[in-house]
Order: structure tokens, then C-alpha cells, then sequence
């Protein structure tokens, strides 16, 4: 009998010359560190490479590539990683997002709507999620996003004070199928 874990750990999706996947064996660990330790992450540190190797395969990840072997004059590399999501779960109750991103040189593309659009998909396919949350600053422009994309709602947000610096922090929640009635 195959787990809910390894079957959403092995989904993926393709559009243009871009492809997803929840295969955390194709995640390149040094790049992925290399980001974490980038101006990027802000919210996070590079890890050991084994530290960060056992959170990959203790979630449920998600890794946007581009596809070189479609581009003329590909040298050696297949793929290259460009963007990534990280779900924390226990794959049947619960779900925590986190980690996303999409490199710079690739934004303004829909790379990170298709992204969400995926891991929403994989959400939704877990018949006893109650929810799934996330945190997220940028008040003005993740909090709509997320909302459209992921169906989610506010459940508490902390704008900064007027003429204090930074973006302020919101959280939010998608109730799941199996979201108790009683708190509807």
C-alpha cells in the first residue's frame, strides 16, 4: 500500500520549458544552501548540508527547474533549480508553508503563481487536512496572492506602526475538508 507521502512525494508538473516536482532527490542541496544563505532568505541561514538533506525529506517539497536541455547551446546540466516551496506536514492533518521562493532572474514569469497553483493542488488532495497555514510579511502584495491562489484567510496580521520600518507580519490559514464544523 503506498503512504500519502510517497505519492504526493512524487508529483510533477510541466509548462514551457519550466517543470516541478515533489522528488526532493532532484533538489540540488549546495545550490538550495547557497540560496538559504542569500539576502533572498532573509527568514533563514544556510544549514549542514545533512541537516538541511534530513528537512528536505522530512517535508513535502517543492522544486521549480528550468529545463536547459530545451535552450540552444545547453553545456552539461539538465535542469537548473529556480525556485522552491516547503511543507511541513504529517501529510494527513496538517500543513505548514514555507520557504518560498523564486530567483530573481525569473520573476515576472507566473513561476511562482503556477508554484502555489501546485502546491494548492497537493493541499487539496488530502482528504483529512484540517489546515494548512502560513506566515508571510509584505502586507500589500502576498496577502492577496495567497488569498487568490491558496484560498486562504487572514487569521491575524501585525501591520507596522505608522513611520516604523518593515513590512509587517500576517498569518494565514486555509481551512481544510475535515476543518471541525463547530469552528466554521
Amino acid at each position: 500500500m503506498t503512504s500519502a507521502k510517497q505519492k504526493l512525494s512524487r508529483r510533477s508538473w510541466t509548462k514551457d520549458t519550466y517543470f516541478i516536482s515533489t522528488d526532493t532527490a532532484l533538489i540540488p542541496i549546495a545550490e538550495l544552501n547557497a540560496v538559504f544563505a542569500s539576502d533572498l532568505f532573509y527568514w533563514a541561514d544556510a544549514l549542514p548540508e545533512d541537516v538541511l538533506r534530513e528537512t528536505l525529506e522530512n517535508s513535502l517539497c517543492f522544486g521549480v527547474y528550468e529545463d536547459l536541455d530545451t535552450r540552444p547551446n545547453a553545456e552539461t546540466a539538465q535542469s537548473k533549480l529556480i525556485g522552491f516551496a516547503r511543507c511541513i506536514t504529517d501529510f494527513t492533518t496538517f500543513l505548514y508553508l514555507t520557504d518560498v521562493y523564486i530567483d530573481t532572474d525569473f520573476q515576472g514569469k507566473g513561476l511562482g503563481a503556477w508554484l502555489i497553483t501546485c502546491v494548492q493542488e497537493v493541499i487539496k488532495e488530502i482528504p483529512h487536512l484540517r489546515r494548512s497555514l502560513l506566515f508571510t510579511s509584505g502586507w500589500e502584495k502576498t496577502v492577496p496572492f495567497y488569498e487568490k491562489l491558496m484560498e486562504m484567510s487572514v487569521l491575524e496580521c501585525k501591520r507596522p506602526a505608522e513611520g516604523e520600518k518593515g513590512e509587517g507580519v500576517a498569518i494565514m490559514q486555509w481551512r481544510g475538508p475535515a476543518f471541525p464544523d463547530a469552528l466554521r
